[in-house]
């Protein structure tokens, strides 16, 4: 597989950071953890930043942002240019955001669900294409 999927987190997704890359790295994806190491207190925007630069420096990949809720993170990374992060709670809402709006970005709130969720919605994130089409131009105003 040998693509590369980038993953960061706040001091509240660590846990669920390491696990979600440890799957991916069984499922043949190269990891790139932007951090933080460890659980103490940090700034999301910052490490939502990390990921973001690191996305608009490789066009076409994929990442992944974790804190409490996600919704920090959503909108710390969707205020960088072309960057489409979605918060997803569940499979159905990662198919949809991919197949409907290309996000090239999942954001998780690790405090909201379970670990087998987060897998999943990570696993679909991760397998599901675009389908271009009618969502193309819509997509296409969100980079204006």
């Amino acid at each position: 597989m040998n693509q590369t999927i980038v993953i960061a987190s706040d001091h509240a997704g660590v846990e669920l950071k390491a696990l979600l890359s440890q799957d991916m790295a069984k499922a043949g994806y190269t990891v790139e953890d932007l951090g933080p190491a460890g659980t103490q207190s940090v700034d999301y925007p910052d490490f939502a930043k990390k990921l973001c630069d690191w996305i608009m420096a490789h066009p076409g990949s994929k990442g992944v942002l974790i804190c409490g809720s996600g919704i920090g993170m959503s909108m710390a990374a969707n205020r960088n240019p072309g960057i489409r992060a979605a918060l997803c709670h569940n499979g159905l809402e990662a198919s949809l955001t991919r197949r409907h709006n290309d996000a090239n970005v999942l954001c998780l709130g690790a405090r909201l669900i379970g670990q087998d969720v987060a897998r999943d919605a990570l696993t679909v994130f991760l397998s599901t294409e675009f389908e271009g089409g009618r969502h193309e131009g819509r997509v296409a105003k969100l980079s204006c």
